[in-house]
């Protein structure tokens, strides 16, 4: 009995992890790593707006990330959500938007997968 609760609690968890998060508009996916994608994103928009970019890790050793648009802030602020594949290997990026993000936002986000 202690290990059919374990198995339907493990069954539950990967049915829950295999879905985007909600409010979050997929963009694309890549072969690149989680942490290749983010950094990617990071670079191009504080290039782009000569501004800070706050990135946080969701996931240990940068497996998933969310990268904040410049003037964006945690946690609600519009993001990058960058994750492993929900679908095989490689990395998954969606955009969750928020007020006064810029229509360039995803614009870069593409050009980093």
């Amino acid at each position: 009995m202690k290990y059919l609760s374990s198995i339907a609690m493990a069954a539950a968890l990967s049915a829950c992890a295999a879905q985007p998060p909600a409010g979050v508009q997929s963009v694309g996916t890549s072969q690149q790593q989680p942490n290749a994608v983010g950094h990617c994103i990071a670079q191009k928009w504080a290039d782009r707006s000569q501004q800070q970019v706050v990135s946080q890790t969701t996931l240990a050793n940068n497996m998933a990330m969310d990268v904040y648009v410049p003037g964006q802030q945690p946690p609600n602020g519009a993001a990058a959500v960058v994750r492993p594949n929900y679908q095989g290997s490689g990395t998954w990026v969606g955009f969750r938007a928020s007020g006064g993000a810029s229509s360039d936002a995803t614009g870069d986000v593409s050009a980093c997968l």
